[in-house]
């Protein structure tokens, strides 16, 4: 573990909840709060979708949000046209956008690429 710093376990469902609707701000009233429209989200949205939706609105990098956004910056394309690859880097930064690079990923890549392959993808 680095530093005292203690990593959350958020599900990708508690962080778009966050996202959405309470910002990068810490409590335990914020936790509450999610706590209760976590489970609406999963109900209504379905995986498949909040995963859709999460991409979209997550910070791929310092003021970049969205999947697409991040592809145009990154590889000066849209979403639709990137490869495996250019998505594993991308999938590689998401832990830690703001400090990541998608050129530097390549071994967490590698990893991820492995597991796509894997799943049948």
């Amino acid at each position: 573990m680095e530093g005292d710093r203690m990593r959350g376990g958020s599900t990708l469902t508690q962080q778009l909840v966050k996202n959405l609707f309470f910002g990068t701000g810490r409590s335990f009233l914020r936790k509450g709060a999610e706590a209760t429209l976590v489970p609406v989200a999963e109900l209504v949205l379905g995986k498949r979708r909040i995963l859709e939706i999460y991409l979209n609105v997550v910070e791929w990098g310092p003021g970049i949000y969205g999947a697409d956004a991040a592809c145009r910056i990154d590889y000066r394309t849209p979403a639709r046209s990137i490869g495996r690859q250019q998505s594993a880097r991308l999938a590689a930064i998401l832990p830690a956008p703001l400090k990541r690079r998608p050129e530097r990923m390549n071994s967490y890549s590698a990893v991820i690429l492995k597991r796509m392959g894997q799943m049948g993808w």
